[in-house]
């Protein structure tokens, strides 16, 4: 009974959040759950997760299925997690502020920074140079900045409002998905096939060899970032009902999608055309629509990476917003656009990393790999913290209330930490990227962990380890 009326109360502060947050002094609550979810998906499907699914489909053929399956539970597993954190703590801040109360300011400032900036930065990389890779080989030399272009048009776009932003994200994001499942629902109906058969693809399945283990990672990449839906608590309408529905039929959605291509990829392109291009989507769609398959790509091509450009934007400056009022970062990171709302210089921070970055690395091919490899695998981090937040929070108050109480914990916790651990060690195909990869994560953290340290003993003049109360980060 207690803990029944502690939980009503609770509720009853989300509602006067809500009502705060509506001034003219917070986010705007605007979201509802299609945004939501729309958002999330847009957040999680870029070119570069197409491609992966491609190219596995191409390594393990019907093994690549059990691969996949392995990813979505694991991905379900920090679904659970961050659907508890997010609700106990509805803060923008997200993992910093998950942290800040479970082991203190010091691992919050590391997992924020060195997990979500990082790979926000080489993961917008990656998809505008694998864009402009489209655009080169279709329309050679015309779009010669795009790459630039979009940078900018969704800085603004991101900057003049979450409404907007949402509705210009539900466009995107909408074609996108539906792009994606035509290439799947078409491709099943096309008969020249130069795959393996469909007998093949099961006996694979029955028989798995031993290539399921090494394509975990490469079925994982693809399921990576629902959390980041989190990072819009404050600015969704219904929060206690919406987030936790909005990550798992998300993800419930893409694995759908994922399979029905892999397969229609496996049914129709040999094994070589799958795992040795760069750019196997657009084998796939030259065979299922011939040559207007060129312009159903390029569709596909841009709205994956607007899509993921446009939503990175969005969550990272949010997550800077919250870490700015824990007193993480400067103050100026939680300043909000007087008309528009929004952490307008966080946002341009964001654009001009990736900018600066895009500029350095544009013509280096090589070194992208490696550092989109080692940003991603720093993602990883922040899902093994954000498990043992929740392992830390159980034990320290297991009495406060949860609106959304996270299943079978510590077990799924458990399996989530090892099946990271286990993609983070097998996250290269090569051992000399291997240990590029390594060295560079543990360049990503030295950065942020001697950046945390100073700012947390010199300017916030706290204990490293020194949690916050929940009541306080709420607050906060």
């Amino acid at each position: 009974l207690n803990i029944t009326c502690a939980t009503e109360i609770y509720l009853d502060k989300l509602d006067l959040m809500s009502d705060k947050q509506e001034t003219a002094k917070g986010l705007k609550k605007v979201l509802g759950f299609a945004s939501l979810f729309i958002i999330s998906v847009g957040i999680v499907v870029s070119q570069t997760s197409v491609v992966s699914i491609l190219q596995g489909a191409g390594l393990g053929g019907g093994t690549f299925f059990i691969a996949i399956l392995i990813a979505f539970i694991i991905t379900l597993c920090y679904i659970s997690t961050y659907s508890e954190l997010a609700l106990i703590l509805p803060k923008a801040g997200s993992i910093s502020t998950y942290t800040t109360v479970s082991i203190g300011h010091f691992p919050a400032i590391i997992a924020a920074l060195s997990a979500y900036v990082a790979p926000a930065v080489f993961g917008s990389i990656a998809e505008l140079l694998l864009l402009q890779n489209v655009l080169d080989t279709i329309i050679p030399g015309f779009f010669i900045n795009m790459s630039l272009i979009v940078i900018w048009i969704f800085t603004v776009l991101n900057i003049l409002g979450i409404d907007l932003f949402a509705s210009v994200q539900s466009i995107i994001s909408f074609t996108m998905l539906i792009t994606l499942l035509a290439i799947g629902f078409v491709g099943m109906n096309v008969t020249n096939s130069q795959g393996i058969t469909p007998a093949h693809i099961l006996q694979d399945l029955i028989h798995p060899n031993s290539s399921v283990f090494t394509l975990v990672l490469v079925a994982l990449w693809p399921f990576i970032a629902f959390e980041m839906i989190c990072d819009f608590i404050e600015e969704a309408k219904n929060p206690v009902k919406h987030i936790p529905k909005v990550m798992y039929s998300a993800c419930i959605t893409l694995l759908f999608a994922y399979c029905l291509i892999a397969f229609v990829a496996m049914k129709l392109l040999t094994a070589e055309q799958l795992a040795n291009t760069e750019t196997p989507h657009l084998a796939l769609g030259n065979v299922i629509f011939g040559n207007a398959g060129k312009v159903i790509i390029l569709v596909l091509s841009i709205t994956t990476t607007c899509g993921f450009i446009s939503t990175g934007f969005a969550t990272t400056p949010r997550l800077l917003f919250g870490m700015a009022h824990h007193k993480q970062l400067p103050a100026i990171f939680m300043k909000l656009h007087r008309k528009w709302r929004t952490p307008w210089f966080g946002i341009l921070v964001i654009a001009i990393l990736v900018t600066i970055a895009l500029l350095i690395f544009r013509n280096n091919q090589d070194a992208l790999l490696m550092l989109v490899i080692s940003g991603a695998s720093c993602y990883l981090l922040a899902y093994i913290i954000a498990h043992i937040d929740l392992m830390v929070l159980r034990k320290k108050h297991p009495n406060y209330p949860r609106p959304f109480r996270a299943p079978w914990v510590p077990l799924l916790q458990i399996i989530g930490i090892s099946g990271m651990i286990y993609a983070f060690i097998n996250n290269s195909p090569t051992p000399e990227l291997r240990l590029n990869v390594y060295i560079t994560v543990a360049i990503f953290i030295a950065v942020t962990a001697g950046f945390a340290f100073y700012w947390v003993k010199y300017k916030m003049k706290t204990g490293l380890f020194k949690p916050e109360t929940i009541d306080q980060a709420i607050k906060d």
